[in-house]
């Protein structure tokens, strides 16, 4: 793969040497560039966009942009809202082309920008514009989308899209002899906002402060604006703008709710390239975006050819030998999902906080879906793209002066989903892994104030589920957990998920105070850490909630029940061990767990499960079961995530799985070991001297167990790897076989 991916690389060598920002390259050089074929190639950006649930699937789109990008470029076949995305491979129309900051399908858009071609007569309501498409001719990939669409009287509009980070680049091919028209969507019905056209400069400009979210947590940023600037390179013969159906023909300046802009090309014009900046600042700062990211200068190939060679500089990292052409189409994939989010927010130095509703310097990030993934999409970043850890965290920690607290789904202010302080275990997973590139005091000082501080109204509210008026909600509930060690179910809701949480949150913290020397506060918070024993209930087995008089009660789950959550005791395996009675009992309970069908891989917190083997010396069920669940949820087609992808957590449940190891507990920096996927994994980490080649001789579907393993010719006396026996390279040798053999027995 390497020798095949050479030409490609020196191509982008060759042509990018002392070259400017916008410098354009030859047409023959993109083009050939464009055909070389690389891991890019193999990625199926249909994976997760339908499934049999309307909600309840991948909840992915076919984007185009730079890896972490600001604002992402998507068809779009339906209106988006909270837990409805913008495009679903069962719908036979499209309504647009979106600039979408959507980060998943339970959380709502912002400031969005909807773009779409026509021919005839205007009809710039979104019904009427939809055209309808086939998938025969889509074609969809992370750097390039296109399709052509069906106009009426056998005529058609095909449509290609790139993008960077925060510019979209469209280019239109209109059939000979019609009357070729653009109609450009700022706001929806009810959501007031502007465009404007200037004729002189081929430009159409604006502003959606739509916040789909804006209802929940209580930063409502009433400045909050998604601005744009849509450059074209071809003159107008006429424009105006519209609310919903009407037409207003020759009006430069429309602020409305249902605001639109059209533009009508002059006669015989067959293509047509848009380029559409979004900014958070300002009109200004959206063309600042555009000049920089793509500018006029730049061909609509050039900017593919450099989306391309972006992900392939990520995916490429990666040699896989022995996997059929699914899982290659699956691992890569998961990769390009994983690669997605956080998005950047930041623009050249500066970025607009909803927090406040202030511009600042800095760099800064959005689409925190913390309660997904810290538990393995963070230690996927830590591996595969180092080079942003601090600066995220950085992000996190503006979040916290600006805010008062530390994110826990930010997007782009705190929403109050979900439950725990999940930032406190990045903070400590990086530190456990050696980033030190933001202010560790600081750092502390946030994630001791969630450990410590209730929530304002802490002892009034229940902090339901999307409760709207409420402050932060950090940990709510942390007032009865102080006072009882456990949060009482009759006065918080959700209170047995978390406790459970905070336990392991408190786990977290202790690492944070050791790394910045308060040491008799690490070891209060690892004694607190202990209160995941509070809502044991010995007579079941099972955890279970309790009230403020330490009565029990039923319920108390966080998306999921008593069989998933009494196996999330992620920082201490060992005492959930001794609590259950020992080894035996312990693996005879998750047996139970899978063989009875309790294990819920569509959400997050089954996902450590399989590998609670490896720690009651029955690792080869953690090979066996890790297989299984690969095998299950995971497919090379539209509906084949399933369950939400969730900012890259279930794809990254695969791809660390399918290299062998996963961080059951994350903020330790230590990671279970199961059972990889292919027989060679050669990867090129990002400030890794050498390559991690992980070899398993004989791998295939039977041939699932390991009898042994060595990390660089020493045989390893436990399944558990450090982050730094994978970060600095090396090589992991699995001797695989067809039969289970405990971890450590004997050549045969």
């Amino acid at each position: 793969m390497r020798g095949y991916l050479t030409p490609f690389v020196l191509l982008f060598v060759a042509c990018s040497s002392g070259s400017s920002e916008n410098t354009d390259f030859a047409s023959s050089e993109i083009i050939e560039g464009l055909r070389f074929r690389t891991n890019v190639d193999r990625v199926n950006p249909m994976i997760g966009t339908t499934g049999l649930d309307p909600s309840e699937y991948g909840g992915m789109i076919p984007s185009v942009a730079l890896p972490f990008a600001m604002t992402r470029w998507t068809p779009m076949t339906r209106e988006n809202y909270v837990s409805r995305l913008p495009y679903h491979h069962d719908d036979r129309k499209i309504r647009g082309f979106m600039g979408t900051h959507q980060p998943a399908i339970w959380m709502g858009d912002y400031g969005y920008v909807v773009g779409m071609p026509g021919i005839g007569d205007v009809r710039a309501g979104a019904e009427a514009r939809s055209l309808p498409f086939r998938h025969e001719d889509e074609i969809a990939t992370p750097y390039q989308y296109s399709v052509t669409m069906d106009a009426g009287a056998g005529q058609s509009v095909k449509v290609e899209l790139t993008g960077t980070s925060r510019v979209g680049f469209m280019r239109f091919t209109y059939p000979k002899g019609a009357q070729a028209h653009f109609v450009l969507e700022a706001t929806r019905a009810n959501i007031t906002g502007n465009v404007r056209i200037d004729a002189a400069k081929r430009e159409i400009t604006g502003y959606n402060p739509d916040r789909q979210d804006d209802k929940l947590g209580p930063f409502k940023a009433p400045g909050f604006k998604g601005y744009f600037v849509a450059r074209f390179d071809t003159s107008f013969e006429s424009f105006g703008t519209s609310t919903g159906e009407a037409l207003h023909e020759g009006e430069i300046d429309r602020t409305s709710d249902a605001a639109c802009a059209y533009v009508r090309f002059p006669a015989g014009t067959r293509k047509v390239e848009v380029r559409i900046a979004s900014s958070l600042i300002s009109v200004e700062q959206a063309r600042d975006n555009l000049d920089r990211e793509i500018g006029d200068g730049r061909r609509f190939e050039s900017v593919a050819w450099a989306t391309k060679k972006a992900w392939s500089d990520k995916l490429d990292r990666v040699d896989i030998t022995g996997a059929t052409d699914d899982q290659l189409a699956t691992f890569y994939t998961g990769m390009f999902h994983a690669l997605q989010y956080p998005s950047e927010a930041s623009e050249y130095g500066r970025y607009y906080s909803a927090y406040d509703d202030r511009v600042h310097e800095g760099e800064s990030y959005t689409s925190y879906s913390l309660w997904d993934t810290f538990r393995a999409e963070n230690a996927f970043l830590t591996l595969f793209a180092p080079e942003r850890i601090d600066g995220m965290m950085t992000s996190m920690l503006q979040d916290y002066r600006e805010g008062g607290w530390l994110p826990m789904w930010k997007n782009p202010a705190e929403t109050n989903i979900m439950v725990g302080t999940n930032a406190d275990s990045l903070i400590a997973e990086v530190i456990n892994k050696g980033f030190t590139g933001f202010d560790l005091n600081l750092a502390y000082e946030a994630v001791r104030k969630d450990a410590m501080q209730p929530p304002d109204r802490d002892t009034e509210l229940k902090y339901r589920d999307r409760e709207e008026g409420t402050p932060v909600e950090a940990r709510a509930g942390l007032t009865w957990y102080k006072e009882k060690g456990w949060v009482a179910a009759d006065r918080t809701a959700e209170s047995a998920s978390r406790t459970l949480d905070y336990a392991y949150e408190d786990w977290a913290v202790a690492q944070v105070a050791k790394a910045v020397g308060k040491d008799e506060d690490a070891a209060f918070f690892l004694e607190r850490s202990k209160s995941y024993r509070n809502v044991y209930h010995a007579g079941t087995g099972f955890m279970r909630a309790r009230n403020y008089d330490g009565s029990w009660a039923d319920g108390g789950w966080t998306e999921g029940n008593q069989w998933v959550y009494t196996f999330d005791v992620m920082h201490d395996v060992p005492g959930l061990i001794a609590l259950e009675g020992g080894n035996a009992a312990f693996t005879a309970l998750l047996d139970r767990h899978f063989g009875e069908g309790h294990n819920n891989h569509t959400n997050e917190p089954s996902h450590h499960i399989a590998y609670l083997y490896d720690y009651a010396d029955q690792a080869w069920k953690t090979q066996e079961r890790v297989r299984e669940i690969a095998e299950s949820n995971y497919f090379n087609r539209p509906d084949g995530l399933s369950g939400n992808d969730d900012c890259g957590q279930m794809s990254a449940w695969y791809i660390l799985s399918s290299m062998g190891i996963y961080p059951v507990n994350p903020a330790s920096g230590e990671y279970a070991v199961g059972s990889p996927f292919f027989e060679t994994m050669t990867i090129r980490l990002p400030g890794a001297h050498r390559p991690l080649v992980i070899l398993a001789p004989r791998n295939s579907a039977q041939n699932k167990y390991v009898r042994a393993a060595w990390r660089d010719g020493r045989r390893m006396v436990a399944p558990f790897l450090k982050h730094g026996d994978i970060a600095r390279g090396g090589v992991l040798y699995f001797d695989m076989a067809d039969e289970p053999r405990p971890w450590g027995g004997k050549d045969d």
